[in-house]
């Protein structure tokens, strides 16, 4: 019998994945409940010494479930806090999971199968799955809601166990097969390659709701945006989304090398953090706090005329008390994660007074994600693929975004066996182009 590993690889039709006998272990990149403490006073926590690559056995799927058979995934920073065992170890998430019996039992494991991003092929299906069938090319989004809480049917987001898959969930998407819930998938654009639809999902999804979406800052035309970060995983897209909707996208970014891919993504302006002076220290001093921002108030005045509307927040305490300085009179600082610190300082006057206001937003609903690759699909929006690493080398991939030495998203191919596998629609990847669809990418690497 043809083993189902192989049969993805080579193409076969849904018949063929149907009769194909499924591993009874697959490979998978994963972290290690015995390593939770190693490093328990060490400064600097290296998750290429965390993060392993073997054989984990194949779960069973719930009704619900499919088993997607992963052509590439990507690195997220919960990817990173997942292998560096904060704020908390991803295993006390698996456990409270658990508590609820039944299926959720699985995911208790002594090891944790980590990843929030992939996309790849249907290949088995729960008796309760009604819209997906085996062989569809599907995205996987991060959310795993639960549809039998009362808040959750008016946003996947609100209800209290909703649970980011690969990160609160176990058998994640840096592998070569994922479980996931029916309600997770979303179909994969023709036109992208596998490592280039795998690398939206999470960072996409996010920045729309944070920016576009109902719940979010709500941004409209002719507004001027800051945004943090503007040549990383999240920025990339807050940039595009402002741009694509007709606002006016200011960025901050830490190189001139991270400047030029911010203008690549139609940043109008470009400001690096040490002309203004900030660095890591400058959270920890009110005076300078307010000093940096009001060089960067001053900047952002000389370039585009006026106070930013929104501030796309995502950095955290070396940036928040800066970000509610900044931002104009009645604006709003929308924020997703603290990668640097999750203990904000701000001076409360400049909010109250100035009739500012915080939203607080995480990952996207379904809804959500799906207006984001209906985005995409029209080439509207592109990958933010910088960098592609084989599975094998997932320990110096996340050890790329630890470090910030990254742009944009960093890709893992997980069962395609090379870059640039799966496109579907060449004509409108031929209409786009390789160098639209590829702006964080260099010639011989796109």
């Amino acid at each position: 019998m043809t083993l189902l590993t192989e049969a993805v690889r080579a193409g076969a039709s849904p018949q063929e994945l149907e009769r194909a006998e499924p591993p009874r272990e697959y490979t998978a990149a994963y972290i290690q409940a015995e390593d939770a403490r190693m490093f328990d006073g060490v400064a600097d926590r290296d998750v290429r010494k965390s993060l392993r690559v073997g054989e984990v056995p194949m779960p069973e799927l719930a009704p619900d479930e499919v088993l997607v058979a992963v052509m590439a995934s990507a690195v997220n920073y919960n990817t990173v806090w997942s292998a560096m065992f904060e704020p908390i170890p991803t295993f006390r998430f698996l456990k409270q999971f658990a508590a609820q019996g039944g299926w959720a039992e699985r995911h208790d494991l002594p090891y944790h199968v980590i990843g929030s991003d992939g996309a790849g092929v249907v290949v088995r299906a729960g008796s309760g799955v009604r819209r997906w069938r085996i062989g569809d090319h599907v995205l996987m989004s991060c959310v795993q809601p639960d549809d039998q809480e009362p808040a959750t049917h008016a946003d996947g987001m609100l209800g209290a166990d909703q649970r980011i898959w690969g990160f609160e969930t176990n058998f994640g998407g840096l592998a070569h097969y994922a479980v996931v819930r029916a309600s997770q998938l979303i179909p994969k654009p023709a036109h992208l390659t596998w490592e280039e639809a795998a690398c939206n999902p999470l960072c996409a999804g996010t920045a729309y709701r944070m920016l576009v979406g109902e719940r979010g800052a709500r941004f409209k035309q002719g507004d001027v945006v800051l945004v943090w970060g503007a040549a990383g995983g999240l920025g990339a897209y807050a940039v595009q989304f402002v741009k694509n909707g007709g606002g006016i996208p200011v960025g901050v970014v830490s190189s001139p090398e991270k400047a030029a891919a911010a203008r690549r993504l139609g940043c109008d302006v470009v400001v690096d953090r040490r002309e203004i002076g900030l660095d890591d220290r400058t959270a920890d001093d009110p005076r300078a706090v307010v000093e940096v921002g009001k060089r960067l108030g001053s900047v952002i005045r000389r370039e585009v005329g006026e106070d930013p509307h929104v501030v796309f927040e995502h950095v955290g305490r070396a940036t928040f008390g800066v970000s509610v300085f900044v931002v104009r009179r009645g604006g709003t600082v929308v924020t997703c994660g603290s990668s640097t610190g999750y203990q904000h300082g701000y001076d409360n006057r400049y909010l109250w007074m100035k009739l500012k206001r915080i939203i607080g937003s995480h990952a996207a609903n379904l809804q959500e994600q799906w207006e984001v690759n209906r985005l995409i699909s029209l080439g509207r929006i592109m990958p933010t693929l910088s960098e592609v690493y084989p599975l094998e080398e997932i320990g110096e991939a996340a050890r790329s975004v630890q470090t910030n030495r990254h742009i944009g998203k960093v890709g893992v191919l997980c069962l395609a066996s090379a870059p640039g596998q799966g496109v579907t629609d060449p004509g409108l990847r031929a209409e786009l182009g390789e160098a639209r669809l590829n702006p964080l990418r260099t010639p011989a690497t796109a």
